[in-house]
C-alpha cells in the first residue's frame, strides 16, 4: 500500500547512543542520590526563583555554570540569548509566552539575560551588517528575522567594517543590555520591578575562560563577579 510517509519514518529509529549512555549514568548515579528531591517537584511542582534567558549554543549551559540542581533554574533559550519587545498579537511568541509564565504563573524574583563570547548569531549579523552584499544573515526562513532584534544595540554602538572580534564581543554585551530595555516593555515584568518584587540582571559569560561579568546597570559595565 502507497503512503505519503518520509521514508525516515517508516521503520523503527535508533535513539541516539549518546543519550542512552548518558541517560544510564544519570539513572545510575545522580537520581538515587536526588530522588527525594525529584518525588517533591513531581507532588508540589516547581518554584524556581530565578527565570536565565539563555543562548542556545551547545557550550553554554546555565545548569552546568551555576551548578544548579532540578527545579532551581527556570530556563529559556533561543539563538543569541534575545528578548523581543512586548507584541501582543496573533504571531507565535514562544520567548514571551515562556516569560509571561516565569513571572506571572511562577512568580520567579529574577530574570537573567545571560550573554557569552563567542557567539555564533551574532557575529553572523555583525558580518551581515559590515558586508550585506557578502553573504545572507539566513538563508532560511527564521534566522533574519529574528536576528534583526540586535539592530538597536548595533545602532548604539556603531556599525564596524570589518566586524572584528572585539566589535562582535561588545555588540554581544550591548544586546544583553537591549534586551533588558525590552524586558521593561512588559507591563507585568515593568510593574512587578517597579514595586520590588522583580530584579533584572545580565551577565556574560566567557567560553574559553569560564570567566562571568555581570552588568553594573547603573554604569552600564560588565564587570567581573566579586569587582
Amino acid at each position: 500500500m502507497a503512503t505519503d510517509a518520509p521514508a525516515a519514518l517508516l521503520g523503527p529509529q535508533a535513539f541516539p547512543q549518546r543519550l542512552q549512555d548518558g541517560y544510564r549514568a544519570f539513572l545510575l548515579g545522580r537520581f538515587p542520590t536526588e530522588q527525594a528531591r525529584y518525588r517533591q517537584l513531581a507532588e508540589a511542582g516547581q518554584k524556581p526563583r530565578i527565570l536565565l534567558i539563555g543562548c542556545c549554543d551547545s557550550r553554554v549551559s546555565p545548569e552546568a555554570i551555576f551548578d544548579m540542581g532540578p527545579g532551581e533554574l527556570f530556563v529559556v533559550r533561543n539563538v543569541a540569548n534575545l528578548v523581543p519587545p512586548y507584541a501582543p498579537n496573533n504571531d507565535f511568541h514562544g520567548t514571551s509566552a515562556a516569560l509571561e509564565f516565569a513571572v506571572m504563573g511562577l512568580r520567579v524574583e529574577h530574570i537573567v539575560v545571560m550573554g557569552h563570547a563567542q557567539c555564533g548569531g551574532v557575529r553572523a549579523f555583525a558580518e551581515n551588517e559590515a558586508d550585506p552584499y557578502m553573504r545572507p544573515l539566513s538563508p532560511g526562513d527564521f534566522i533574519g528575522s529574528w536576528m534583526r532584534l540586535i539592530a538597536p544595540a548595533a545602532e548604539r554602538i556603531g556599525r564596524a567594517a570589518p566586524a572584528t572580534p572585539d566589535y562582535v564581543e561588545r555588540l554581544a554585551q550591548e544586546s544583553v543590555k537591549n534586551s533588558l530595555v525590552n524586558l521593561r516593555s512588559f507591563p507585568c515584568v515593568r510593574t512587578l520591578e517597579e514595586r520590588g518584587k522583580l530584579a533584572l540582571h545580565g551577565c556574560y559569560f566567557g567560553v574559553m575562560d569560564g570567566r562571568l561579568l555581570v552588568l553594573d546597570q547603573s554604569r552600564g559595565t560588565f564587570v567581573a563577579t566579586g569587582d
